[in-house]
């Protein structure tokens, strides 16, 4: 029975020993834990138990219960990897200043127009604004037309053969055509730009409804 006593101790001496490094391991693990430190792209203090992902393409400083510092972890991506978070942080931050600016924007519409009446009376002053030069440009119009209609007259005599038409009477009624299609284009320009004019009220009153009900 002896000898099977002495089996049961060195059974347990070898489960005592295959035991060592399991502990030294378990213990190693939690030495190694710490509180993770860095300043991310954007100047941000930031800790964490673990490896911070902001920082995941910079230098983090792992420190002890303490504050002291253990150890340092470098960049744990690669270049294109870096280049690609790059890309996504800079994306982030545009669109979170535009985000900004969009906010800045519509206080101040609601500061200027803080009901549909102050805002109806903007609107008919960029129209009537607008409607002032097509009226002017409409106007020009007519005196090109008059003077066409002359040209025209003068021409009648040439009917049967326009060639035999003096130089200096084609050049006019030349002249006369493109300034007439350049007073029609910029009527129709005019016209396009009174429409401008009301889409774009019309969206600041959209935007405006809503922060009318919010109360902002």
């Amino acid at each position: 029975m002896q000898w099977m006593s002495n089996i049961g101790v060195v059974t347990g001496l070898a489960l005592a020993l295959a035991g060592v490094p399991a502990v030294a391991q378990a213990q190693a693990g939690k030495a190694d834990t710490g509180i993770y430190s860095c300043t991310d792209a954007q100047g941000r203090r930031l800790t964490a138990d673990r490896p911070i992902a902001d920082c995941l393409d910079r230098e983090q400083r792992v420190l002890g219960p303490t504050g002291v510092e253990r150890r340092r972890v470098g960049p744990t991506l690669t270049e294109v990897e870096r280049a690609a978070l790059d890309v996504r942080r800079r994306q982030q931050f545009q669109a979170q200043q535009r985000d900004r600016d969009e906010a800045r924007r519509l206080r101040a519409l609601a500061s200027r127009y803080p009901d549909k009446a102050a805002h109806d009376v903007e609107r008919a002053e960029a129209v009537a604004q607008v409607e002032e030069v097509s009226t002017l440009a409409r106007n020009r119009l007519d005196v090109l037309r008059a003077e066409r209609k002359k040209l025209d007259t003068e021409m009648e005599f040439y009917a049967k053969d326009p060639m035999r038409a003096p130089p200096p009477l084609r050049r006019q009624l030349a002249q006369s055509d493109e300034s007439l299609a350049e007073q029609g284009r910029f009527l129709a320009a005019q016209e396009q730009e009174k429409r401008r004019v009301h889409q774009r009220f019309d969206v600041e009153l959209a935007q405006l409804r809503v922060l009318w009900g919010s109360g902002s």
